[in-house]
């Protein structure tokens, strides 16, 4: 009986989604909201029972109202209905355009739902090349992060969202191509706040995993950034100082021996650093420390590197 009474009353909801009046929209999407946040079992039935076009359609309105709760609503549903959102046509342009729009008619919570949404849905590995094929929501995420009116959320949620796109190697590239990299070290160098670091370098750490990361890097001395992070003088935490070893690692990995003669320069320096992250750090940590400390020491630039530094795989709370 309590399932057809929530089937019945999920129904009702969609339905109005698509009434001519405003406010009965809204309504229905104030609920909808609430009920994917606290009723995990209602999520495959509202899927099903065609929300998800309304919702996506919603990003593309004026009123910020509409735009935070249908956001809102796709980020719960897409902890439990990954492949519902993805075989809907539509969803990730409406997603795209909602971040585009981040520093104008976008909502700022809309905006960080999106985004959140998108890491969520980047769990999956077959959706990633996907979602990084999309340039314009690499593009708009990347500018969210360059924007200094940006809240601290927005960023931190496309941060997350770069993280996943990057873990697909073939992604790496379009990611430099759009211009990531000197936001990423600009964040490190002019932000400070720990978090934040932390999440820069794991997306740096992946980005370095490509071809292109050399000339990228050179660019913006982003050798001797991740270098002064692995100083045991500037304090960094661990996370960090694990991400900086990962993405030297697979800077030496693409770039070969060239690469791996400036890291062996620049790095020695910092050998207390690895050392460090050799002996306190994680299980992942200590053997990339390990590789590293042998390209300093030992002259090796092979070996096996992995490019695969993690955030924590717990996604965001449901809105």
């Amino acid at each position: 009986m309590e399932a057809k009474r929530r089937t019945a009353t999920v129904c009702s909801l969609v339905g109005k989604l698509s009434s001519v009046s405003e406010q009965i929209r809204l309504d229905a999407l104030r609920e909808l909201r609430l009920m994917t946040k606290q009723d995990e079992e209602s999520r495959p039935l509202i899927a099903e029972a065609g929300a998800i076009p309304y919702l996506a359609e919603t990003l593309y309105a004026s009123s910020h109202d509409s735009q935070e709760n249908a956001a809102a609503a796709l980020l719960n549903l897409s902890i439990s209905c990954k492949e519902s959102i993805m075989s809907i046509r539509g969803v990730l342009d409406a997603i795209s355009h909602l971040l585009s729009h981040h520093g104008s008619t976008s909502s700022a919570t809309a905006v960080q739902s999106s985004a959140a949404t998108l890491h969520s849905l980047l769990v999956v590995d077959e959706y990633r090349p996907i979602i990084g094929s999309k340039r314009d929501i690499v593009y708009a995420l990347v500018d969210i992060i360059k924007s200094h009116k940006s809240p601290p959320r927005s960023i931190k949620d496309s941060l997350k969202a770069l993280f996943g796109i990057a873990l697909y190697p073939l992604n790496r590239s379009t990611m430099i191509n759009l211009g990531a990299i000197p936001p990423l070290f600009s964040m490190i160098l002019k932000d400070g706040r720990l978090g934040i670091v932390e999440d820069v370098t794991a997306v740096i750490a992946q980005i370095a995993g490509c071809e292109e990361s050399d000339e990228a890097f050179r660019k913006v001395s982003g050798i001797g950034v991740l270098v002064d992070l692995l100083d045991l003088a500037t304090g960094s935490s661990m996370r960090t100082k694990e991400n900086a070893v990962s993405g030297l690692l697979n800077l030496v990995r693409c770039g070969g021996e060239k690469v791996a003669m400036d890291v062996r320069v620049r790095a020695m320096g910092a050998l207390d650093g690895v050392t460090d992250v050799a002996e306190n750090g994680s299980a992942k940590g200590k053997s990339r420390a390990v590789a590293l400390m042998k390209v300093l020491l030992d002259g090796g630039s092979n070996g096996n590197i992995s490019s695969d530094s993690r955030f924590d795989s717990s996604l965001n709370q449901a809105s």
